[in-house]
């Protein structure tokens, strides 16, 4: 099915093992057996559902019987379940953009090579050293980033500095997470307030040699220096977080963000129907609920589907291969 011609794909562009087996689950058709199995319970209860509209002049209550609601309850249940795995196995397959934003000589760079264990950006005690972004993919126990690392964020006269600054603003829009680093001798709260309210942000304090603390990870913030790497196993750990990854989970099965899409909208439709239910809504709705999360649910495994989502799907094959 069109789950597991995916699964194609994802196996060869896998950049990690856990992504390769993540793959390989998927391939057989685990995947879209979850999806089939969710199926199938929706079309039960579709049934159930309707006879209620064909019989409804025999006075027989259907929507008010108790199990109806409880199926619905494990339903939504089950779909939340498989959501969640969803979610590994995208962040498996695509990774999260993750943008180093700050002042000048925070630290950013370093914190860069860092991350990559290498010596990927300059780094000198000159504030702008940085004027472009610098784009680094590395995993972090399994789980791959897309690092951007970028121009300190200030007022310049220099007009190659400020297209830098601009492509840095860009970045961070769209961003799935900004790593705003600071300074923890000269604590800067301005910065922050100036980062767009739509994108996750993730403050690490550097430079905690210079003032005697010791590595921190509380609220959402770190505390670590770059220069000596004190801190770093809890920056690592807050992505993990903040991506939603578990690296010692199993079961992860490879998925993509439109199986994601379709997977929220079911559990939507299902979660409408479900608030009729309990209010004694009209049924004619209710069941046109059910239908509309079955038919997202078919969108994954090509049940239901078109020919431009077909087109871009096997765009991504190399047919030649």
């Amino acid at each position: 099915d069109l789950a597991q011609a995916e699964a194609v794909a994802d196996l060869i562009e896998s950049a990690s093992e856990e992504a390769a087996r993540a793959a390989m689950r998927s391939l057989p058709g685990e995947f879209s057996e979850r999806v089939r199995r969710l199926g199938e319970q929706l079309v039960q209860l579709r049934a159930y559902l309707e006879a209620a509209l064909d019989f409804a002049d025999e006075d027989l209550d259907l929507l008010a019987d108790p199990e109806v609601r409880e199926r619905v309850e494990r339903l939504d249940a089950q779909l939340a379940q498989t959501l969640s795995v969803a979610r590994q196995g995208v962040v498996l397959g695509e990774g999260l953009t993750v943008v180093i934003a700050g002042a000048p000589n925070v630290g950013k760079s370093s914190l860069v090579n860092r991350l990559a264990a290498r010596d990927t950006a300059i780094v000198t005690s000159v504030p702008g050293t940085t004027r472009d972004v610098l784009r680094e993919r590395i995993h972090i126990g399994g789980l791959p980033l897309h690092i951007l690392d970028t121009a300190g964020l200030r007022s310049s006269d220099d007009p190659v500095e400020r297209e830098g600054i601009a492509r840095a603003w860009r970045h961070i829009d769209e961003a799935d997470l900004v790593v705003l680093v600071g300074d923890a001798t000269e604590p800067d709260a301005a910065l922050r307030a100036r980062l767009p309210p739509h994108v996750p942000v993730l403050e690490v304090r550097n430079k905690i040699d210079l003032t005697d603390e010791a590595p921190a990870r509380a609220d959402g913030r770190v505390s670590l220096s770059a220069l000596t790497g004190a801190g770093l196993d809890l920056l690592r750990e807050e992505l993990h977080a903040r991506a939603g990854y578990r690296p010692a989970e199993t079961g992860v099965l490879s998925a993509r963000r439109r199986h994601l899409v379709a997977l929220e909208a079911a559990r939507a439709h299902l979660g409408r129907a479900a608030s009729s239910l309990r209010e004694h809504g009209d049924s004619a709705l209710i069941a046109e609920e059910l239908a509309l999360a079955h038919r997202r649910l078919g969108e994954i495994t090509g049940e239901f589907t078109s020919e431009e989502l077909l087109g871009e799907i096997f765009s991504r094959f190399c047919i030649g291969k």
